[in-house]
């Protein structure tokens, strides 16, 4: 019988990308992939380290896959490895630490793992990074694929630590995006997610003038690829230009994810987030004047240190005014080296728990009003997976949709006749 290998993935779409890529170099060469919760000759476990939460979790994982296996090797890479390899180093059945870098040797680095040698650290100085780790575009789903075409982060808001976890700025050659996207297109994927760890700097550290709308043209005449979509973007890059580029190409999905983090103009200002909410706001209308119905989606934390009731109840007031359709709510949690972590003003988890239940909620009505709108509206919808009866996909928004029946349009784009609002779903008719 093969050796077989299992995955597990914490945190954002990056490391997403990054355990899927992990993934495909193992069955290249020759391991089955199986189920976390089984029996595996190789457990791989990619971090996270936002918040507490997540390195708390990736050592639960740890410890499940030594007691599914004791004998197996456990690799513990990304972001929590890279931060503390030698916190993780102490942990039983740890075999290698493989952090932010080094990704493309990951089967040769545990396959030179022996009795002689059991344990390997192999956790690099990211400051001396500069070239972009060339990991290939993987699936997300039938039709949609992840394209990472960007690493690191300077910004250096002052409650991160991915500036650390993830290193300097390191952009992916156009021509291996083209080159990537072509696969892509050939292998019938008809939407790619372009992402990044700061997607908006990206072509910065070449020097050259290269930005993220050259790489974007890299999809331009690909045929197969007919959706391009944006990870998350920060609102202070965005430019007129920018988005005219955008409302003008018709492959652009007309979702953005524009980091928020705070309504208030002072807890952004202790942020260092760079821009107001004023700013912001102004950002989300042209959006929306130059691509109208498009979806704007957000992060935000509550309970940052210092955080009154009152700049608490400016990020509600801004948030329904704004009228973001999806929210995902942080409770702030600090994280040791940050300059936020060292703020006076800590506040309880209780208030931190309580306002993060008071925003979901309110994040919750909104999404259920965007839904709302839709209805009696047409909309294109990409069909990935059988389900309940039907077939079920996502607009260019990325709402998901089902109709009943449909099997002849799976992997396909087709006119949908929008007829009610779900939560968390539309349901409709497919249009002859």
């Amino acid at each position: 019988m093969g050796k077989r290998a299992a995955f597990y993935t914490l945190g954002c779409k990056v490391n997403q990308f990054d355990t899927e890529a992990m993934r495909e170099l193992f069955t290249q060469a020759g391991y089955e992939t199986v189920d976390f919760d089984q029996v595996a000759d190789v457990y791989l476990i990619n971090t996270c380290t936002v918040t507490a939460t997540g390195d708390q979790k990736s050592r639960q994982m740890i410890s499940r896959a030594h007691s599914k296996n004791p004998d197996a090797k456990i690799i513990v890479a990304g972001c929590y490895a890279q931060r503390a390899p030698e916190e993780i180093g102490k942990l039983p059945g740890v075999s290698l630490i493989l952090g932010s870098q080094d990704r493309l040797r990951v089967v040769e680095l545990v396959e030179s793992l022996s009795p002689a040698q059991p344990f390997l650290c192999a956790v690099e100085d990211l400051e001396k990074a500069t070239a972009f780790e060339n990991l290939q575009a993987v699936q997300e789903s039938r039709t949609r694929a992840q394209l990472k075409i960007q690493e690191g982060c300077d910004r250096y808001c002052t409650y991160c630590v991915i500036p650390y976890a993830r290193g300097p700025l390191r952009s992916r050659p156009l021509s291996d995006i083209h080159s990537q996207l072509a696969r892509l297109g050939e292998n019938g994927y008809s939407e790619v997610v372009l992402t990044g760890i700061h997607l908006m700097s990206y072509g910065k550290d070449l020097g050259d003038g290269t930005n993220l709308l050259d790489a974007i043209r890299q999809g331009q005449d690909i045929p197969g690829i007919q959706r391009i979509r944006l990870g998350s973007l920060e609102p202070q890059l965005l430019s007129d230009a920018f988005v005219q580029a955008l409302a003008e190409n018709p492959k652009i999905c007309r979702q953005f994810h524009l980091s928020l983090q705070s309504g208030s103009a002072t807890v952004l200002r202790r942020m260092a987030r760079r821009y107001t909410p004023a700013e912001y706001a102004q950002w989300v209308a042209r959006l929306r004047e130059a691509m109208p119905g498009c979806a704007i989606t957000t992060d935000v934390i509550v309970g940052f240190p210092g955080e009154t009731e009152a700049e608490f109840q400016q990020t509600l007031d801004f948030v329904e005014q704004v009228k973001l359709c999806r929210i995902h709510v942080f409770p702030y949690s600090p994280r040791s080296g940050t300059p936020a972590a060292r703020m006076p003003g800590q506040l309880s988890k209780a208030v931190k728990s309580q306002r993060a239940h008071i925003l979901a909620q309110l994040a919750d009505r909104l999404e259920a009003e965007y839904l709302a709108q839709q209805v009696g509206t047409c909309q294109a919808v990409l069909f990935e997976e059988e389900k309940h009866g039907g077939v079920e996909g996502y607009t260019d928004t990325y709402v998901r949709v089902w109709v009943p029946g449909g099997k002849q349009v799976l992997g396909q784009l087709a006119q949908v006749q929008i007829q009610q609002a779900e939560t968390g779903r539309l349901t409709g008719q497919l249009i002859e």
